[in-house]
């Protein structure tokens, strides 16, 4: 599978919107991870995918040494602006989670909230992971189940926008057992599910939400015909009722993942 040409669609899906109205929603993921992980104030911290920063700046929050990569530069000038905000130190640059560049062993500790499980090729992308992590370090992952929300909802897109040919579904992260398949025999993990819990005004408002400013749902509707686009947010609306646990007119969405802690042999 000849992924360049489905790099740069991805790259233009995930610029498309603005991602960082979804990410800052997400930042309980982050904290939780950076926990689980146990980092310590002076570890190297590499953030793959880092989208907006959630993760880099949960581990700066910790004064650790942050580096932050992903392939949307819009998303690395948004990351930036937080840091500067909050007075963080975190250094972001243009990165491709398949060919990361820095040298074997890099890092103490290398995380990715719901970013590196979209590239892709699975195994190079897992093998840069554990290439870049010194021995004895720890990845920690954030990844979205297959029978999450997120998971159902690609699924819904793929029956209006096809993946191509040969591209395994990005939930698969979100199986501790694919995760073995991926990082080998050798590592610890450590992955329970978890779930977050995402408050909105309704599940109509979700809709909306997230066909103005998620990326692949913005991009999706945007490719269909009107009548195909309607077809699609009204399908959209009724995942999100599947995952509705609220006892009122509010949608509160409960949001499934793995939250991993894959421990590289010393």
């Amino acid at each position: 599978m000849d992924t360049t040409v489905i790099k740069q669609k991805q790259q233009a899906t995930w610029a498309s919107g603005d991602y960082s109205a979804v990410g800052t929603r997400l930042l309980l993921t982050a904290e939780l991870l950076c926990e689980a992980v146990d980092l310590r104030a002076g570890e190297r911290v590499l953030d793959v995918a880092c989208g907006n920063g959630n993760a880099s700046l949960a581990a700066a929050r910790r004064f650790c040494q942050v580096t932050g990569v992903d392939y949307v530069a819009a998303l690395l000038e948004r990351a930036r602006g937080r840091a500067r905000a909050e007075g963080l130190e975190a250094s972001f640059q243009e990165a491709d989670a398949e060919d990361l560049p820095f040298a074997d062993d890099s890092f103490d500790a290398v995380l990715s909230t719901c970013g590196a499980m979209f590239a892709p090729d699975q195994e190079k992308t897992a093998a840069e992971l554990l290439r870049v992590c010194r021995p004895g370090g720890r990845i920690g992952m954030v990844n979205w189940t297959p029978d999450s929300y997120v998971g159902t909802l690609f699924q819904t897109l793929g029956r209006y926008v096809p993946p191509p040919p040969g591209l395994l579904p990005p939930a698969l992260w979100g199986s501790p057992d694919r995760l073995r398949e991926l990082f080998g025999p050798e590592v610890t993990i450590e992955a329970p599910v978890r779930e977050f819990l995402w408050r909105f005004p309704s599940p109509e408002h979700q809709a909306e939400f997230f066909g103005s400013f998620y990326g692949p749902t913005h991009k999706a509707l945007a490719a269909l015909e009107p009548d195909r686009a309607a077809d699609l947010k009204a399908e959209m609306v009724e995942v999100v009722k599947r995952f509705n646990v609220s006892d009122d007119a509010t949608l509160v969405l409960r949001m499934d993942y793995l939250q991993a802690v894959i421990s590289k042999p010393a």
